[in-house]
């Protein structure tokens, strides 16, 4: 007997022989067509019915009273009349024909007798009306009651299908892939080389178990793909989906929850039932942590239905019963909500973790995306990944595909420098907009935003200025473009200063041009408060020492309220917020220092900004002078001489 491995193979090969060909049409299930038939029949009877009954009720409704036939019939005008019941049919010897009506139960001779008419002038013929009548009777009497009938069936029958499918919420909602479903592949991923090469090793293990166990190495249970958002976990399970050759099950963390209790657990025991059976496989659960929240942190009971489902993936994960054949791949960017029963060795075994990529990635990420596109020639792959410093592969793609956009809307038929440089600020500013401003408010927006420039431009350790504009975007006024020039991962205690009084640099101009302040500053005074407090709680560069005060977390999320207890004094509080308003009122001295040393750069400035709007780095250092850079922005550490030392004898 063959085995399930060359099983396998031999539905992938079938697969690939199939590939191409025209998917034979699958059959109608006979219930639709039964369905569709009694529906029908339905319609008919009940159009039968009232066409018949209104046919019906035509028929007795009279067009002339009977006293017009007795003078008719008086005037010998009448050829003959047909009665059908009481109603009467009356054709003139002039060809023209009437309907009337006589009373039930009435004979019509008796009523010319009693008008003084001889009856044998016109001739009578009687029409049987016995079968329509009792027809009649049936379809007035047994057809409602029939409908009646039929609708209560329909309706009980419905409620009998809705009852049996309460058994089905118990059904894994997991969507089945196989390799040729899948049409992206690793090639289609870049940026993230250390994830690709872990998760190139997971297919490995997949597709060849044998070289593993023949050194005594088991296949990782679990790999946890964890990164902010946009870095590409999804992708690369996509990737994974469409590299590995065997079945891969995907499903949202979401989906295994319901309003009934149990239903989580019954539907992770119904997806690993099904994986086992397709063994070896992959299930892949995205945005994990909507089920795989740490427990026992007091917002609910220990029986709530995330827990039990929890619990359930735990056992089924590793638990009593080996599972060997079945992989498990989840997504978070909350990787510290997650249970520790859940990230322990043994359920997810790897972690690979997932950053914004560096410059080479962002280039082949760039090359990627630019197939399909045109791109005029003096585009420079090597430029535009540097002006990208921050941005995520997600953030990369919208970029290039909002530049394709503005080139479509100008119909050029290529994309530019220009397209790129509009589409990479709207993607992280927001779209332009147009709002009348008066001249005073146009005034203080250009000051701002030339303190925040100038201030800039003369500290050592700042990036230089790629762009000033006091066009509105989003919810800003205008925009001061300081991007980074240089990949970093680590910052120092001197740039986090001046760039705390790069802040500050358009609230100092507002205060030593006009004596005033707006609300233009309060998002640079938030994020000059949170660094400055960052510092200080998080990071230990102030004179309170190299000491935390307060949690971090992974990719700077706070951990959830309740979740941590506050363990800083009143007093030691208080420390803190001087230290805090210490460093802010440092930094804006600085950038007051430096606006009032250059003032007339500053009005300048400000001047050409009320002229074009827009400045690129090029006008602005035509007017300033170039960045004072210490070596491009970058540090150099001086070391300490090291204190000398004294070598005792050894007989001291």
């Amino acid at each position: 007997m063959p085995d399930k491995s060359e099983k396998l193979q031999n539905q992938i090969s079938d697969i690939r022989k199939n590939k191409g060909r025209a998917i034979p049409k699958m059959p109608v299930p006979k219930s639709s067509w039964r369905g569709f038939l009694i529906y029908a029949i339905l319609g008919i009877l009940l159009f039968a019915f009232f066409a018949f009954t209104s046919t019906s009720t035509n028929r007795l409704t009279p067009t002339e009273p009977l006293s017009t036939v007795v003078t008719d019939v008086k005037d010998n005008k009448v050829q003959s009349i047909e009665v059908a019941g009481d109603k009467l049919t009356v054709k003139l010897k002039d060809n023209t024909t009437y309907s009337s009506r006589k009373e039930e139960n009435q004979s019509l001779t008796s009523v010319f007798k009693d008008a003084g008419v001889d009856p044998t002038q016109t001739q009578f013929a009687i029409k049987d009306q016995t079968f329509s009548q009792v027809w009649v009777t049936i379809l007035t009497t047994f057809l409602p009651l029939g409908l009646i009938v039929l609708f209560f069936f329909f309706i009980f029958r419905q409620a009998r299908e809705g009852a049996s499918s309460v058994f089905s919420f118990g059904q894994s909602r997991a969507k089945q892939f196989t390799r040729d479903m899948s049409k992206i592949t690793f090639a289609d991923v870049a940026g993230v080389d250390e994830a690709k090469q872990e998760l190139q090793e997971i297919v490995d293990f997949l597709k060849h178990p044998e070289k593993y166990r023949a050194v005594g190495a088991r296949t990782p249970k679990g790999v946890l793909l964890v990164g902010p958002a946009g870095t590409g976990k999804t992708l690369l399970a996509r990737a994974v989906a469409g590299e590995a050759g065997v079945p891969f099950f995907s499903v949202a963390g979401s989906e295994f929850m319901e309003m009934l209790v149990g239903v989580g657990a019954a539907r992770v025991r119904d997806l690993f039932s099904q994986a086992k059976k397709s063994s070896p496989a992959i299930i892949f659960v995205d945005e994990v942590e909507s089920i795989g929240r740490m427990r026992g942190l007091g917002f609910s009971g220990g029986h709530d239905e995330r827990e039990q489902t929890l619990n359930q993936i735990l056992v089924e994960m590793d638990g009593f019963a080996p599972n060997d054949n079945v992989m498990v791949m989840a997504a978070t960017n909350r990787p510290d909500l997650l249970d520790p029963a859940l990230t322990r060795p043994g359920r997810f075994d790897r972690r690979v973790v997932l950053d914004l990529p560096d410059i080479e990635g962002r280039k082949a990420i760039i090359q990627i995306h630019m197939k399909g596109k045109p791109f005029a020639k003096d585009v420079d792959i090597e430029r535009l990944a540097k002006r990208t410093v921050g941005f995520s592969g997600a953030d990369i793609a919208n970029m290039l595909n909002e530049a394709a956009i503005l080139a479509a809307r100008g119909l050029r038929k290529e994309i530019e420098n220009l397209d790129l440089e509009e589409a990479a600020t709207k993607v992280k500013l927001g779209p332009q907009r147009k709002r009348m401003q008066s001249e005073e408010e146009r005034e203080m927006t250009a000051y701002h935003e030339a303190g925040h420039a100038i201030v800039a431009n003369f500290l050592p350790h700042v990036d230089p200025v790629h762009r000033i504009s006091i066009v509105a975007r989003g919810i800003t006024g205008g925009h001061t473009l300081v991007p980074p020039s240089v990949d970093r991962y680590t910052e120092t205690k001197t740039r986090l200063l001046e760039q705390i009084a790069t802040l500050l640099g358009g609230r100092s101009a507002e205060d030593l041009v006009f004596d005033e302040f707006t609300t233009g500053a309060s998002s640079d005074l938030e994020i000059a408060s949170n660094l400055a407090r960052e510092m200080v709680t998080q990071f230990g560069m102030s004179e309170l020492g190299p000491t935390i005060f307060a949690p971090r977390t992974q990719f700077g999320i706070w951990p959830i309220a309740g979740g941590e207890t506050s363990t800083i004094s009143p007093e030691l509080a208080a420390k803190i917020d001087k230290e805090i308003g210490k460093i802010i009122d440092e930094g804006y001295k600085k950038a007051k220092e430096i606006l009032s040393k250059n003032r007339a750069k500053l009005d300048l400035v400000a001047k050409t900004l009320l002229e074009k709007e827009t400045l690129e780095r090029d006008e602005f250092e035509k007017l300033v002078g170039p960045a004072k850079l210490s070596s491009d922005g970058e540090i150099k550490f001086k070391t300490k001489a090291k204190a000398p030392t004294t070598i005792k004898p050894a007989h001291a």
